[in-house]
């Protein structure tokens, strides 16, 4: 089903979202948690009446999205959790809201998301936390998520961090995010999403539709350090999206391929002949 491929070199950094964005300082001065009576009630109207029905119909009928054991989140209904996926849709911020639902759910989000022109106040209106370009922003940004998950909220993260496009595998990452779980003791749990054919009269049934499984609740290890804990529940997230991408009807719609490695010589050579042209 493939009909195009991506060559990559770094499958840590490599980044294909092809967005223009300006990025935006997040520094200290960013309200990340605000708490004003005024500002919940707005951020209610706009998650729960304006932006939850149209994402569900974004991802219904456009992502063609579906549930797998739905029913593991059940579980945390009294609690606040952390939703870890990976990145293979611009679209897929959507998926925490409506995964967590009727909870309210947040999403880490890179800087562009509160960068563009027009629409900063209404993407933190339906719950983005931007991560700091500033260090001291740094301790804002984490009591937010504290905050947050005191509320008993649903945090999503997608902890690859770079977007690829319709990717069937799951890209390596760091235990960086993970701090978070540990730190609230509070669960995490892993949302796997692959792609299957879908049928359908408009344009967009042509692409795959998007499966997203659950994992159990993955709880910290409070005996061991937070180094070990972090490593513990990364693997455990890691590992279950492993399992879950390397289904055989996970279906390649985009293919990725690594960029082959000039050797210094060919680069020499090349510049060579290339300077004698």
């Amino acid at each position: 089903m493939a009909n195009k491929v991506i060559y990559y070199s770094d499958p840590l950094h490599d980044d294909f979202a092809q967005n223009t964005i300006q990025t935006c300082k997040v520094d200290e001065t960013f309200p990340f948690a605000p708490q004003s009576f005024l500002w919940r009630i707005a951020s209610n109207l706009v998650y729960y009446g304006v932006a939850i029905p149209i994402v569900f119909l974004i991802c219904k009928l456009y992502l063609g999205v579906r549930f797998e054991n739905h029913k593991a989140l059940s579980k945390l209904r009294k609690s606040g959790y952390f939703l870890y996926g990976n990145h293979t849709r611009a679209l897929d911020a959507f998926l925490p809201a409506v995964s967590a639902w009727p909870k309210r759910a947040y999403i880490v989000a890179n800087p562009d998301a509160v960068s563009i022109p027009g629409l900063k106040t209404l993407v933190r209106l339906i719950g983005c936390l931007p991560i700091p370009t500033e260090a001291k922003a740094l301790p804002l940004f984490l009591d937010a998520i504290t905050t947050r998950c005191r509320e008993k909220s649903c945090i999503g993260i997608y902890p690859e961090a770079h977007i690829w496009p319709f990717y069937t595998g799951v890209r390596p990452f760091p235990t960086t995010s993970f701090r978070y779980p540990v730190k609230e003791n509070v669960p995490a749990v892993a949302m796997a999403v692959t792609y299957r054919k879908r049928k359908g009269l408009f344009f967009w049934a042509k692409r795959p539709g998007m499966t997203i499984t659950f994992s159990q609740p993955f709880y910290p290890d409070q005996t061991l350090s937070l180094r070990q804990a972090r490593q513990a529940l990364r693997d455990q997230v890691y590992n279950f999206m492993c399992d879950t991408a390397a289904r055989p009807d996970n279906v390649v719609y985009i293919r990725y391929e690594k960029r082959a490695e000039q050797k210094p010589f060919d680069s020499q050579l090349h510049a060579m002949q290339t300077n004698s042209n």
